[in-house]
């Protein structure tokens, strides 16, 4: 991974106002810098850099002691607490199953918990600053994600064509109400043979893969002011009681508190297909 030069000098810790508050969101990828509020413990399906903005970013990991870093890493579906002291923090999600974990940069294959390679900080900063200028000059596309942050194009993972067929089905819609049998059924397997060839090729079981990505296409509403009863139908939960659960289980907040603290959010990247307009 190549970081900017003098980023250190250029992109110190800083305080940060609304105008700094910045989502990009791509099929793959997530760029988040905004107010963190106050998670409890809670998994994500994505491997997450957090880094510092404004004050270190405390980690724990799995119930573990706090740590305190101005990056960190976790892993895929590794329940965290995170937490910092000061109001914002950036994050970049990368959606595993989308690259060959083998090939990734040294730094992404640790374990979780602080990532100490010099200037990675204030790299990911200076990105934070190119995302801030898209609009004012400067355009950036999906397939920029990965050469702005790290320095490369990741190499795609190689995959099973029958499992790849039903990710992208999952990934297109993810608030319809496919089920794992139906799934099956798409790619002529039977439900057990589906079902231990999804894990296999993805890593994690179809239920814990469908939950993460119904979750995260809760970001695309985040910025409006949609009634939270209508989103919960919109991206497919059967009503308000699950769709609270399930999203304090992945983001640790409830919705409310999400919607609350993205008022001011500035998005970026194309909306989710079929999401209801306001």
């Amino acid at each position: 991974m190549t970081l900017m030069t003098a980023s250190a000098a250029l992109h110190p810790l800083r305080r940060c106002t609304s105008a700094d508050r910045v989502m990009w969101i791509t099929p793959d990828r997530v760029f988040y810098a905004g107010l963190l509020g106050n998670p409890t413990e809670h998994v994500r399906g994505a491997i997450v850099l957090y880094f510092a903005l404004e004050a270190p970013v405390r980690l724990s990991v799995e119930g573990g002691p706090w740590l305190s870093a101005d990056v960190m890493l976790v892993q895929p579906y590794v329940p965290h607490s995170v937490a910092c002291d000061a109001r914002h923090v950036g994050a970049v999600y990368i959606e595993p199953e989308t690259v060959d974990l083998d090939q990734l940069p040294a730094l992404l294959r640790g374990g979780s918990g602080p990532l100490e390679l010099p200037g990675l900080a204030a790299h990911l900063r200076a990105c934070h600053a190119r995302v801030l200028a898209t609009g004012q000059g400067e355009e950036l596309m999906p397939s920029d994600f990965d050469p702005l942050f790290f320095g490369q194009a990741f190499a795609g993972r190689r995959m099973d064509a029958r499992i790849a067929e039903v990710l992208d089905t999952i990934k297109a819609n993810p608030s319809a109400p496919a089920t794992a049998e139906e799934c099956a059924n798409q790619v002529s397997l039977s439900f057990s043979r589906f079902l231990h060839l999804f894990k296999a090729e993805v890593g994690v079981p179809f239920r814990s893969f469908r939950t993460w990505r119904r979750a995260r296409s809760l970001l695309h509403y985040v910025d409006r002011s949609y009634n939270l009863a209508q989103v919960a139908l919109d991206i497919g939960y059967p009503d308000s009681t699950h769709f609270s659960h399930s999203i304090r289980q992945t983001y640790g907040l409830k919705p409310r508190d999400i919607f609350a603290g993205s008022r001011k959010l500035r998005m970026l990247g194309e909306p989710l297909a079929g999401m209801m307009r306001m």
